[in-house]
């Protein structure tokens, strides 16, 4: 346990919390005789200490985003994906008691079983320090990237794309608007238009950044 707590950042009080975040349903199963109990109850809990803590952290640091920005903000930072990057970066499947079966079956590197993991020991950790233990956790590996501003989304285009999609008729397309600097050293800059409206612009180091950033200007204009 001394490893993980090492990776963690944190030494608990009480290890049992520990050990019960890093049991899965499948050896709890296999193991009733021995009162051992799985991690889906911790995880239940940690799944809210995690939302509640990113839900603070927008709210606080972009008093500019609309409500419906902030809930896609959060849907990424506490998805599946963004918590199985947590598990892989503290090589969490080792330490996961599996049962038999989940073990022969890869069980060890299941994404759900990680990202359920993840949220069992934010759980634990709040349940053995407090919440500022928890928060500390979930600042340095899940809010990390909020250090720099503003995180995308991903593929802005993309998704605003899909959003003006909902309404039937409505078209996107983008413009350069200009650019700047020596040839090594470029900044372009672009806007998008919806219906020969334009609705954003934004710049970057090539085109496609600068639609990007356009897009990205775009969807917090809309209110996503």
């Amino acid at each position: 346990m001394e490893a993980i707590e090492a990776k963690l950042g944190y030494k608990f009080q009480n290890r049992a919390l520990l050990i019960n975040a890093l049991t899965h349903s499948s050896y709890a199963n296999e193991n009733r005789g021995r009162s051992c109990e799985s991690n889906e109850r911790l995880e239940f809990l940690g799944d809210s200490v995690l939302g509640m803590v990113v839900a603070d952290a927008l709210y606080k640091r972009f008093p500019e985003l609309p409500e419906g920005r902030m809930t896609r903000l959060r849907a990424q930072l506490v998805c599946e994906e963004s918590l199985h990057r947590v598990a892989a970066q503290l090589g969490l499947g080792e330490y996961i008691r599996l049962g038999r079966g989940e073990e022969h079956t890869g069980g060890r590197s299941r994404t759900s079983i990680l990202a359920d993991a993840v949220e069992a020991v934010i759980a634990a950790m709040y349940l053995d320090g407090g919440m500022d233990v928890a928060r500390g956790f979930i600042n340095r590996f899940i809010l990390s990237e909020l250090e720099a501003g503003l995180p995308g989304s991903g593929d802005s285009k993309t998704e605003l794309q899909e959003l003006v999609q909902k309404k039937p008729g409505s078209v996107l397309s983008y413009e350069l608007l200009g650019e700047s600097g020596p040839d090594h050293d470029k900044t372009f800059t672009s806007q998008v238009l919806l219906n020969g409206r334009a609705i954003g612009s934004g710049s970057g180091r090539t085109k496609k950044e600068a639609e990007q950033a356009a897009a990205r200007a775009a969807l917090l204009e809309l209110g996503k």
